[in-house]
């Protein structure tokens, strides 16, 4: 199992690898793919490994939806906090593909009953996205669009680690819950401010710096929790946020 290639897989120590390794399945993800839908029952737990991103989306019923979290090579996705077995309150898109592994929901809950080090793992990162849901909440309400906008697209960065991001507008106005043609503008004008630069389903982060001093607070609020309560997680060769110096916020290796 490539367990290295997702951080919390990557953290366990070899016996409760050992324990969960013989229930790992191994699946190759495409953008759009649904992991679940809300309402269903979540019997999965899928960790996006490299660099598989997965977003959260709540969707309501005149067809708009929004981000929730976005997860990539950090976390894991399905009844996380509830351990699973659950309906499904939001529904897990695939917004960049690659590999994920998953395992059965009972299968993992099993392992943690036997391992606490395990149990404690899931519990930190189950307080984390919890963190994040809550943040991401918050910033739609109280946040301007530009903002949003700047956080969303920092937090993909941090989980592919390039400044070209394979984003399209249609894509970024579903997560941030406007229509295409309002964030059409929006992004225009954050391009005159020389922040990104748009292009045929990409855009391209320029400054980062700036970018991050642009962006309204949640960004680093969230970055600095993960780092306050799974700090230890995310070691030198797999930060979450790689590009940053570690005293701006970002989560430092242990």
């Amino acid at each position: 199992m490539p367990f290295e290639g997702n951080l919390l897989l990557r953290a366990l120590q070899a016996p409760d690898r050992a324990r969960l390794a013989p229930h790992m399945e191994l699946v190759h993800t495409r953008r759009g793919d649904r992991l679940f839908t809300a309402g269903e029952a979540v019997s999965v737990i899928s960790f996006p490994c490299d660099l598989t991103v997965t977003t959260l989306l709540v969707a309501m019923r005149d067809g708009r939806s929004a981000e929730a979290a976005t997860i990539g090579r950090e976390g894991a996705v399905g009844g996380v906090v509830s351990n699973g077995c659950l309906p499904a309150s939001t529904s897990a898109v695939v917004q960049i593909g690659g590999p994920v592994l998953r395992i059965e929901a009972l299968r993992l809950q099993e392992a943690k009953r036997l391992s606490p080090a395990l149990a404690d793992l899931f519990v930190r990162y189950a307080d984390c996205l919890l963190a994040q849901v809550l943040q991401s909440v918050a910033c739609n309400a109280l946040h301007p669009i530009e903002e949003r906008c700047l956080r969303w697209l920092l937090t993909l960065q941090d989980r592919i680690g390039t400044e070209v991001l394979p984003v399209t507008h249609e894509l970024l106005a579903a997560m941030l819950g406007v229509q295409r043609t309002y964030l059409t503008r929006v992004l225009r004008t954050l391009q005159q401010r020389g922040l990104v630069e748009v292009g045929r389903g990409r855009i391209t982060i320029l400054d980062r710096a700036r970018v991050r001093a642009a962006a309204c607070d949640c960004h680093g609020m969230v970055a600095r929790h993960y780092e306050d309560v799974l700090g230890a997680v995310y070691g030198p060769s797999g930060r979450l946020v790689a590009v940053d110096p570690p005293d701006e916020g970002a989560i430092r290796p242990a």
